[in-house]
């Protein structure tokens, strides 16, 4: 037909190299959005390490629990107030010691990781075990915080752990028992939370 061109081949585009400079801040960007995500992540372990979201706080937790209450053992649950505090606070200590020590030894499983008793031997031992959770608790938050501390290396005298693992590890261990407490609390008409 006359005036109808014959189609041309498309003509395929080269792409161009990227110059140098383009690369580098292509890099940056990248290394900044890596920086950014490892900073959330950060925030959000130290927000769950604290009782944050759908978990309550362990400040919370013990708060309204007399020392009446602390060795007493409700019908059908086999633990105390006292027996999952001192749990607690071992293995919290032993995860957050494991952590960042290289020469920390872990207590025997499962018994050093108990209490020898229901109740505490007095008021005092009660405030020590819930001041050493608190100030192991800050230390791990301080852990995680610090931006040297890489998350997702395995801790060399591990068997493969990572301290991501380790922090997840102590907040679903604290979560857990947390409820225990919240559970005997209830029990015993001893819970004044929501």
């Amino acid at each position: 037909m006359p005036g109808k061109q014959k189609p041309q081949p498309r003509k395929t585009k080269t792409r161009k190299t990227a110059k140098p400079a383009r690369l580098v801040a292509q890099k940056k960007v990248r290394a900044a959005t890596s920086r950014n995500q490892d900073q959330v992540l950060r925030e959000h372990l130290v927000y769950l390490l604290s009782g944050g979201g759908a978990h309550v706080s362990f400040e919370k937790t013990i708060a309204g629990l007399s020392p009446a209450f602390r060795g007493v053992k409700p019908p059908g649950l086999p633990f105390t107030a006292w027996r999952i505090l001192e749990h607690m606070r071992i293995a919290l200590w032993d995860i957050l010691e494991f952590s960042r020590d290289p020469k920390h030894v872990s207590p025997e499983w499962p018994k050093g990781y108990w209490p020898a008793g229901d109740a505490p031997p007095d008021e005092a031992a009660w405030e020590k075990s819930v001041k050493a959770i608190q100030a192991d608790l800050r230390a791990m938050e301080r852990l995680v915080k610090n931006s040297s501390t890489d998350l997702y290396a395995r801790i060399p005298h591990g068997t493969g752990q990572t301290i991501l693992r380790e922090v997840l590890l102590v907040a679903d261990h604290n979560s857990y028992h947390l409820g225990q407490l919240v559970l005997l609390s209830r029990l015993l008409g001893a819970w004044h939370g929501e």
